[in-house]
């Protein structure tokens, strides 16, 4: 991962991030496994997702690291194992699957505790990893910032802490103590506790830092106060191919699960000559890690602090409904109300994707939303839809932007030019001696030049 750093701190029972990517190399041939506890046929946890589309997405997951899923095998619970997670059969049943098929890791799409992920490595005789130790591999590669890199090092450290259970034959040795006769001393695992947290507290001490420079830098935006758009949304979405295509940028994006990590800004001028900030910001998906929500919510300020919202929907996918939900639970976590009709833009993206007669229909039910909240129909890919769309950014902006009357000159072409150029000419009155009465908009960065220039305009409202 680009930006590690601090590898030689980390103890000899824990592996470094870059050895573990290698452990976990491309093309390793592996099983991904559902292990969902249902009740009568349907979800007993929180996740309301069908059984098919969580497996779906784990198996895409583990595409992302470029890990090559021999077979998705759906586990069906009707109760947690303390000791595996699985019943005996089942793990016995894996066992020969994994032994037939030569395979080298299986991912387990559930948060696995320590003991249960020691036992069923010591059952299966090869890697396993949850669906954290996942993201957090898939977040390591992605990383490419040094605040990315350092937030990645510790959720994963933060991670690694609680593993130190594993069987490493190091962990059991005794250092001697202090003192004359010596004593027992500490345990080499308590070492390594030791270490990691040094090294967490020296990654915290290291964020704080870049937290302080991206505050001041957020500062001086201020001071030249263009109004911020982030891009929030599930991971695959289409917020890079759609932030690409407002800004003409060449931020990376794929058909894959969290193909960007790392938020983007871009200053860019809408159609009817307001300045923005846009700024992409990591995708979201169900289940996150709560290392991961504690650790990227520096990365997420963003968002947080963002004029407007564009919460951008794959309208194409099955399960788009609960995905919405998802990253709106989110949102409400950051104090952020997804509701909010006046600062969240719902975009239903992936328009070139609907067939038949589902394209009219999703415009169809978007226009029956009323105006302050409506979503917009778009296409990242083709362009479709976006002139809509920067519409909407345009009017939730306007609506707090100072307004303005005047009277021009007759012939004073000068001024009329500088207004277009500078703001919005909401309205036009010609008197009989050319005299023109506007009423114009001004972004906030403007207002300084136009009150030099215009002293005897009025403020309306």
């Amino acid at each position: 991962m680009a930006g590690r750093s601090g590898t030689d701190d980390v103890p000899a029972g824990v592996k470094p991030l870059d050895e573990i990517e290698r452990d976990i190399a491309a093309n390793t041939r592996a099983f991904v496994i559902g292990p969902y506890l249902q009740r009568r046929g349907a979800a007993a946890d929180a996740n309301q997702r069908s059984f098919a589309a969580r497996l779906d997405e784990a198996v895409g997951l583990a595409a992302a690291i470029d890990l090559f899923v021999v077979e998705p095998i759906s586990a069906l619970l009707t109760a947690l194992r303390p000791a595996t997670y699985l019943g005996k059969g089942k793990v016995e049943e894996i066992a020969e699957r994994i032994t037939n098929e030569e395979i080298g890791l299986v991912v387990m799409d559930c948060a696995l505790s320590p003991v249960q992920q020691r036992n069923l490595e010591k059952a299966w005789g090869c890697k396993v990893i949850d669906r954290t130790g996942l993201i957090l591999e898939i977040f390591g590669r992605r990383a490419r910032t040094k605040e990315g890199a350092l937030q990645v090092e510790l959720a994963h450290l933060n991670y690694q802490k609680s593993r130190l259970v594993r069987s490493w034959t190091h962990l059991e040795r005794q250092r001697g103590g202090f003192g004359f006769l010596g004593g027992p001393g500490e345990t080499q695992i308590e070492a390594d506790r030791r270490v990691i947290q040094e090294r967490m507290t020296k990654i915290e001490r290291d964020l704080d830092t870049v937290k302080r420079t991206r505050s001041l830098h957020r500062a001086s935006r201020k001071r030249v106060p263009y109004p911020v758009v982030a891009l929030v949304g599930y991971t695959n979405a289409g917020k890079s191919t759609l932030f690409n295509r407002l800004t003409s940028a060449d931020v990376l994006a794929q058909d894959m699960l969290f193909a960007t990590l790392d938020p983007t800004a871009r200053a860019i001028k809408l159609p009817h000559g307001a300045r923005i900030m846009l700024s992409d910001t990591v995708g979201f998906i169900s289940d996150l890690p709560t290392q991961l929500i504690a650790a990227f919510r520096a990365t997420l300020e963003d968002a947080i602090e963002a004029d407007v919202l564009l919460h951008v929907r794959d309208l194409a996918h099955d399960d788009t409904q609960a995905q919405a939900a998802d990253v709106q639970a989110i949102l409400r976590d950051l104090g952020i109300d997804p509701d909010d009709g006046q600062r969240v833009v719902e975009v239903w993206n992936k328009a070139d994707l609907l067939v038949g007669d589902e394209h009219d229909r999703q415009l169809a039910l978007a226009e029956l939303r009323p105006v302050a909240s409506r979503p917009v129909l778009v296409s990242a890919l083709t362009g479709e839809g976006v002139d809509r769309l920067t519409d909407a950014i345009e009017t939730r902006i306007a609506r707090s932007r100072p307004v303005y009357r005047l009277t021009l000159e007759p012939g004073d072409g000068k001024s009329l030019a500088w207004l277009h150029s500078n703001g919005e000419v909401l309205g036009r009155e010609d008197a009989e001696d050319g005299a023109l009465a506007l009423t114009v908009r001004l972004p906030p960065e403007r207002e300084g030049a136009f009150g030099a220039r215009f002293p005897q305009a009025e403020r309306q409202g």
